[in-house]
């Protein structure tokens, strides 16, 4: 039996998966549009970071290697990332570290409320690992953080980015609803083609219908996803997946470039130009969602605010 709150990251993180990564011997070189400034000066960034530290705080901008935390951070905004830091998924594009989770923090939801009251925050994002070892898949907790946040700052909107809930799709929405966000986001991350090596654990459409059973729930609410090009993927094949999730009545979507977190991660296989984040972008516009952002350095929580709005 595995030992609760040891974390796995790198090789002993993807080792077990059902596809074996091979490292490769000369990564892709990086051009020179991919490339990110340190944006970690100024007060926001510290007080953000020794905030996080004070309150026991995890946010998937640092967890998760994102290449805009030091812009996000300097300017005041982050992603928190609740129900601790051990994900019990290996999904080997990922850099947070996978294991055997501790329960769920009940003071967390004050905690974090506390924190986005003292950052005067009007905009945050609240995502979690995969929780497949709670029954509800963790979606109660994601709620009872949705009203902490809300009964202290009443003009700050948040925006939730789940799991799937793999088989609790039905539970986790109705706990959903006891505090709804003003925006859902479900992540596909890749085409269903590679799903296996990808994402293993998860399933294309059962994303899909998470994200269209939420919107039939709870119309009012904007609906979003997101996904990484350089994968393996083509663009004909990000074009069917924007479809898709139009079909599926997803109002907001990102697009931006996969960046591997180490060599015992998925290799990058193509670094996609900016003229075809733009031509995504025209697309999605085509499509009719209510609001796209693709570029090479877009994740799915960078500018949500603006996205949102």
């Amino acid at each position: 039996m595995k030992q609760a709150g040891i974390k796995q990251k790198g090789e002993a993180k993807t080792a077990r998966i059902p596809i074996r990564i091979i490292p490769v011997d000369t990564p892709l070189a990086k051009p020179a549009w991919i490339r990110v400034k340190a944006g970690n000066s100024g007060s926001a960034f510290g007080e953000m970071k020794r905030l996080l530290r004070e309150q026991a705080l995890h946010t998937v901008c640092e967890e998760a290697a994102c290449p805009n935390a030091g812009e996000c951070f300097g300017r005041g905004t982050a992603s928190f990332m609740i129900l601790g830091d051990l994900c019990t998924r290996r999904c080997p594009f990922c850099d947070v570290g996978h294991g055997t989770p501790l329960p769920p923090d009940p003071d967390e939801p004050a905690r974090l409320a506390e924190a986005v009251a003292r950052l005067a925050l009007r905009y945050v994002v609240i995502t979690s690992v995969d929780r497949d070892d709670l029954r509800d898949g963790g979606a109660a907790h994601f709620a009872a953080v949705v009203h902490a946040i809300q009964a202290q700052s009443a003009n700050t909107r948040v925006e939730i980015l789940t799991p799937d809930f793999r088989g609790r799709e039905s539970l986790a929405l109705a706990a959903l609803g006891a505090s709804l966000p003003n925006v859902f986001n479900h992540n596909l991350e890749t085409v269903p083609r590679l799903y296996r090596a990808a994402r293993p654990g998860a399933d294309y459409l059962g994303s899909l219908q998470l994200l269209a059973a939420f919107k039939a729930r709870y119309p009012d609410i904007l609906t979003k996803s997101g996904l990484m090009v350089g994968l393996g993927e083509n663009d004909d094949e990000i074009l069917a997946v924007m479809r898709d999730l139009r079909a599926h009545g997803v109002d907001l979507l990102t697009i931006g470039q996969y960046l591997a977190p180490s060599r015992h991660h998925l290799p990058v296989t193509r670094y996609v130009l900016p003229e075809t984040f733009a031509q995504f972008e025209a697309a999605a516009r085509n499509m009719g969602f209510s609001g796209a952002a693709c570029a090479p350095l877009v994740r799915s929580s960078y500018w949500a605010d603006k996205l949102a709005e």
